[in-house]
């Protein structure tokens, strides 16, 4: 994330041959297999917490197959996340940096103990990213111990917090505006332009940092080089010149150049899965839950850089 090339290409064309089409596609059966298990617990409970029992289970199952992380270690895997990415906003308090050093120490530890497992015993470098990224060159060589380290700590959180974010925004606005929901009901095909429309409307991740490479000038304001700006992705998703009716919520929106993925070199590397996951989960809860209504008070996450839901309750009659 802090590189550009050479160093940026060679760890992210590894990282990005995991995620090529075929193995996404592949991926596709077990989260729907994944999803509708968890429908059909929350079916039976008849209320649910959307982020708690829906949301933010997925990515973690998700990313926990790519690492190949056993089924019985997994249950830190959120709470770390949580607390890497609450050290990433540009506030904070002494407290929630530490929080965020500890759960990269207490990650770190994990990771090293899974590294020497799997090169001990590889997985299937087709699915398995981590053997992947043990494994895989890139212009004639293999990740340093310290870039393998970190790169799991990236996919990790990368694909989690905007991914729980993504699935309970979009649900979250289906809730608030009856109409769209109605509109994606009658039209199920719909739930492809949706999911663009739900990463415009609300983006999962509001902020990207960059550093100038060079004296420029935006709008008669003179940048000079090394500066590091921050980027409005949200700001930028509601921009009147290029959306019409920017603050209408439209499902079916065309062309929809949204940024919730950046662009360029730094586009997010997981942008194919994430989209499978907001239209596979979005898609199938709604389809079996049309008449869902929010139970209580949603509670937004009261962070900068991220946007999403810590709960949102639900009842699914």
């Amino acid at each position: 994330m802090f590189n550009d090339p050479p160093l940026h290409t060679r760890v992210r064309r590894l990282i990005a041959g995991a995620l090529n089409p075929r193995a996404i596609a592949e991926m596709e059966p077990g989260l729907i297999a994944l999803v509708d298990r968890l429908l059909d617990d929350m079916q039976a409970r008849g209320k649910t917490d959307i982020i708690e029992d829906f949301a933010s289970a997925i990515p973690v199952e998700v990313i926990g197959n790519l690492l190949a992380i056993p089924h019985e270690d997994r249950a830190p895997l959120r709470g770390w996340s949580l607390a890497i990415l609450g050290a990433l906003e540009p506030f904070l308090s002494e407290d929630v940096q530490m929080r965020g050093e500890r759960a990269v120490g207490e990650f770190l530890d994990y990771l090293r103990q899974l590294i020497a497992d799997r090169r001990a015993r590889p997985g299937d470098a087709e699915r398995d990213v981590l053997t992947r990224l043990i494994e895989g060159e890139a212009s004639g060589e293999r990740l340093s111990e310290i870039e393998l380290l970190q790169n799991c700590i990236f996919i990790l959180n990368a694909g989690h917090e905007t991914t729980t974010n993504l699935i309970g925004n979009g649900l979250e606005l289906l809730l608030r505006f009856p109409e769209q929901r109605q509109r994606l009901i009658d039209e199920p095909a719909l739930i492809k332009p949706a999911v663009e429309e739900f990463l415009r409307y609300e983006s999962s991740n509001q902020l990207g940092n960059r550093r100038v490479t060079q004296d420029t000038e935006i709008d008669g304001v003179a940048i000079p080089e090394g500066a590091l700006i921050t980027l409005c992705i949200g700001a930028a998703n509601r921009d009147p010149d290029v959306f019409v009716e920017p603050e209408r919520l439209d499902i079916g929106r065309s062309p929809n150049r949204h940024l919730a993925f950046a662009s360029g070199a730094h586009a997010c590397v997981g942008l194919t899965l994430a989209r499978l996951e907001g239209r596979i989960a979005i898609g199938r809860f709604l389809a079996r839950f049309p008449n869902f209504a929010a139970s209580g008070p949603a509670h937004r996450a009261r962070r900068v850089r991220f946007r999403g839901f810590t709960s949102l309750p639900a009842t699914l009659a």
